[in-house]
């Protein structure tokens, strides 16, 4: 089954390859405020500072040693900047030919994918939104979706979809950490999915920060809907067989908050059944969450 023709393009095709047939390696990694703001450098605060090189460097010598051929990320600023990151590794080696960006209410934060494979579809859902204190809140960062072929000039299809859910700051008193605004992000996140796959039933792979544990309200609502079951958990290790993927430097707290929960059928289709983490000494200096990755292969 193949879906309809690519849509709401603002994909940016910078050259015309396609990866081949095989294993398809899909990364995920939150860029820490890859984007101009007021920032710390130096030990001096600075107004509206781009993101430092030398955190930038290491975020790419990541991506090199990954070497993914979907690489999904969050925090990401405007298209330039994501231009700029794609171009920068293309100088390094890893040339990405196709680059989205999903724009939600979050006007500085975004998801976005860059992909060596080319894509069949893309859609950003951007119009989920949820009851929230009397009320009408969108998902913040909304909800973006990558469609890509499972073999090269194959029928058949799977779709990524990346996530940012909300953080922990506490927007409104009456939900400390924002934990209620995340469970209904997800809420609606999970009710969009089921609209394409409905029972979770069909290729597809929820990627990104979820800001939660692997057994909060919002972990759980990717997982189930009642009876039916709609995603697993794609569990990921480090060289020393340890998962937590952020560490909160103010409280020096190592969590699991990057995850990859993936159809059944999907599932199946992890090659180990497991991811990795990198853990890399480098990875710190370029942000607080480490990258996660596996790789799928449709033909075992």
């Amino acid at each position: 089954m193949v879906r309809g023709p690519l849509k709401h393009i603002f994909l940016l095709i910078v050259f015309g390859s396609i990866a081949g047939a095989g294993e398809i390696r899909v990364a995920s990694m939150n860029l820490q405020n890859y984007l101009i703001m007021d920032r710390r450098v130096d030990n001096r605060w600075v107004k509206d500072y781009p993101k430092p090189e030398v955190e930038k460097a290491a975020l790419r010598r990541a991506v090199l040693e990954i070497n993914p051929d979907i690489l999904a990320v969050q925090e990401m600023g405007p298209g330039l900047l994501l231009r700029e990151f794609q171009e920068d590794l293309e100088k390094e080696g890893q040339v990405f030919p196709y680059m989205i960006l999903m724009e939600g209410e979050d006007e500085e934060r975004h998801v976005a994918v860059l992909s060596k494979i080319e894509p069949l579809e893309v859609i950003p859902h951007r119009d989920m939104d949820f009851p929230y204190f009397g009320e009408r809140m969108k998902m913040k960062r909304g909800l973006l979706e990558v469609v890509f072929p499972q073999q090269e000039n194959g029928e058949d299809f799977w779709s990524l979809f990346v996530v940012h859910l909300k953080s922990r700051l506490t927007d409104n008193d009456s939900d400390p950490d924002s934990r209620e605004r995340r469970e209904k992000e997800a809420r609606a996140a999970r009710d969009r999915i089921l609209e394409q796959f409905p029972n979770g039933d069909g290729y597809f792979l929820v990627v990104g920060d979820f800001n939660d544990h692997r057994d909060s309200a919002s972990l759980r609502r990717f997982a189930n809907r009642g009876d039916t079951q709609i995603t697993r958990m794609i569990d990921a290790f480090d060289s020393r067989g340890e998962k937590w993927t952020y560490h909160y430097e103010k409280f020096d707290r190592y969590e699991r908050v990057d995850f990859f929960l993936a159809s059944t059928d999907l599932s199946r289709c992890v090659k180990g059944a497991e991811g990795k983490i990198l853990d890399s000494f480098y990875w710190r200096v370029g942000t607080d969450h480490r990258p996660i990755f596996l790789d799928l292969d449709f033909g075992q």
